[in-house]
């Protein structure tokens, strides 16, 4: 994977051009948006179980944000809970303003009870669907919502205009405390129990319990009936929906396809798609996906269904969620039509589905993928174990890149990079792991000399990285979606088994790859990068690039706000 060329601070001139002919085409002055973010612990019932959760303004999930490119947007989040907290900007590109990006001792220290930070950035250059989320413990399972960002006034979509749009959240519910959950897993030494249910828009639907129910008294939104723990969507026949649909989950990679109807992909990770049609989507934990949907059935009611995708030998909550695509004037009595979802291992339809998505690559929306390469990094994911006294067996899991557990420092990162501050981290981080072995072969047991560490590695100006990410067979596989905070990369090339160096390059697509923050690993400033499997990032799968000033006035990371939180 190639990181973009044009790196976060403007540099070269070609990308300087484009800034400039894009300012001189839109010469009104950008909105300034503001949000009011209250963290709060407010009680919700899903599936007979009440319960605190944390939330913003009391939602779950949380509010949808809209701006359009160009804008500058202001949240101010004020903590009420009893936890510390930190909100994340999924996929935003925060140009020279890491203090904004949101991740808890990467470029802040957590907003504390009673306390404010207001986050300000602007949108640039990006248009689509992204979101946001808590980046602090696993407090994101609640804490979360959509960013729809709408193109600049005058500019319209690359695809057909819909005549609707819906945002589309797919989540997890757990019946007890989240926190307790993932501090009695780290106390064991062993994965935390599994969700309880999926989500579609923080309802888990009509099979579980309580949830075929409608309120009493029933409420009407948009003419359809309102369900006590079921989404529902109403639809008119002949016309176009666009769904943006988030995956927001904490753990699971997610089928997600609606009874009858196909999608039209237009859009992933908030970068234009070329467009084409399916029966499901795959979406990772931290991904976002736009479709277009026609109501072209006979009008009926059909279910739309999310589903964990898992082909490696794990447990996770394989229970379907559900939601309800409902014609205008259709009974409730109808029974609704049952959604087909690929078999929860289906990899051959993941590795197909992952193969279909390229870049729209048009003049007005290209596709600037670097043809030289200034440094190459080679990371191997893989699990250990480390010792602990009180945990099950005497030892705890760790997970790893480059045989390196990541250790959370207690004062930001940003700030140590920016402030030149002594032992807080070592940009050391290797560009190869130690020993290299058979990464996907028999399972491997032996210990390869896993240390824990807060290293990082530094990037230097202006410079494009190829970024190859190797799963292993140490302890077991699995599949990780790993998302870069600050930068796009495009995914130039994906597969099963070993990486080939000498083979493999010859088959990268480096005219219209797709663009994303967070990619998936198929199974076998200061910027963080992370698995976003929440589980795996807490067992030390992450690590972050400290990317050196340039030397132009506009090439230097921006001084940090006033209101920063302290350590």
């Amino acid at each position: 994977m190639a990181s973009r060329n044009c790196s976060n601070f403007f540099p070269g001139l070609t990308c300087s051009l484009f800034l400039l002919l894009g300012l001189l085409s839109f010469p009104a002055e950008a909105a300034i948006k503001k949000y009011q973010f209250d963290v709060q612990v407010n009680n919700v019932s899903r599936l007979c179980h009440a319960k605190p959760i944390v939330t913003v303004n009391g939602r779950f999930p949380g509010p949808t944000i809209y701006v359009r490119e160009g804008d500058r947007v202001l949240v101010n989040v004020t903590n009420h809970a009893q936890y510390n907290m930190s909100i994340h900007w999924h996929g935003l590109k925060q140009y020279r303003n890491g203090w904004a990006d949101g991740p808890a001792y990467i470029t802040q220290c957590p907003i504390k009870t009673g306390n404010s930070y207001t986050y300000d950035f602007n949108v640039t250059g990006q248009r689509g669907t992204l979101w946001w989320h808590a980046h602090i413990f696993w407090l994101r399972a609640t804490v979360y919502g959509a960013i729809v960002i709408m193109p600049k006034p005058g500019t319209p979509f690359p695809f057909p205009q819909p005549n609707r749009e819906e945002v589309i959240l797919l989540g997890e519910w757990w019946h007890t405390d989240v926190e307790e959950v993932e501090k009695q897993g780290q106390k064991m030494g062993l994965p935390p129990n599994m969700s309880d249910a999926h989500t579609i828009n923080g309802k888990p639907g009509p099979l579980f319990p309580c949830s075929e129910k409608p309120l009493n008294p029933t409420y009407i939104i948009n003419s359809a009936p309102f369900y006590l723990d079921t989404f529902a969507m109403e639809v008119e026949s002949g016309k176009t929906y666009l769904l943006r649909i988030i995956n927001a989950a904490l753990n699971d990679e997610l089928f997600f396809a609606i009874a009858g109807h196909n999608f039209t992909v237009v859009e992933v990770d908030a970068v234009y798609t070329k467009p084409f049609t399916t029966e499901a989507i795959l979406i990772a934990p931290g991904q976002t996906t736009n479709v277009l949907v026609q109501a072209n059935q006979k009008p009926g009611r059909y279910f739309m269904a999310a589903r964990p995708f898992n082909d490696a030998p794990i447990p996770v909550d394989n229970k379907t969620a559900t939601g309800i695509l409902q014609y205008k004037g259709i009974p409730n009595s109808l029974l609704p039509t049952l959604a087909q979802l690929p078999a929860s291992n289906d990899s051959e339809f993941a590795l197909n589905y992952n193969k279909k998505l390229r870049s729209l690559n048009s003049p007005k929306f290209p596709a600037d993928v670097p043809q030289k390469v200034d440094r190459k990094l080679f990371y191997t994911i893989g699990f250990g174990k480390d010792s602990c006294p009180t945990c099950v067996n005497g030892t705890r899991l760790l997970a790893t890149l480059n045989n390196i557990s990541f250790v959370m420092p207690q004062t930001a990162l940003l700030q140590a990079h920016y402030f030149n501050l002594k032992g807080v981290f070592k940009a050391d981080f290797p560009d190869k792991p130690p020993k290299p072995f058979n990464y996907t072969g028999a399972p491997l047991t032996a210990s390869l000399g896993t240390s824990r560490a807060t290293r990082l590695s530094k990037i230097a100006f202006n410079s494009t990285i190829e970024l190859v990410l190797q799963d292993t067979n140490l302890l077991t596989v699995e599949s990780h979606p790993f998302h870069l905070h600050g930068y796009n990369f495009f995914v130039v090339g994906t597969g099963i088994g070993n990486f080939d160096p000498v083979k493999d390059p010859a088959n990268y697509n480096l005219v219209d790859p797709i663009e994303r923050n967070t990619a998936a690993v198929p199974t076998g400033g200061v910027w963080f990068m992370h698995c976003h499997l929440e589980l795996h990032t807490g067992w030390g799968l992450k690590t972050a690039f400290a990317v050196e000033d340039g030397p132009g006035p506009d090439q230097s990371v921006l001084p940090p706000p006033t209101d920063l939180p302290p350590c």
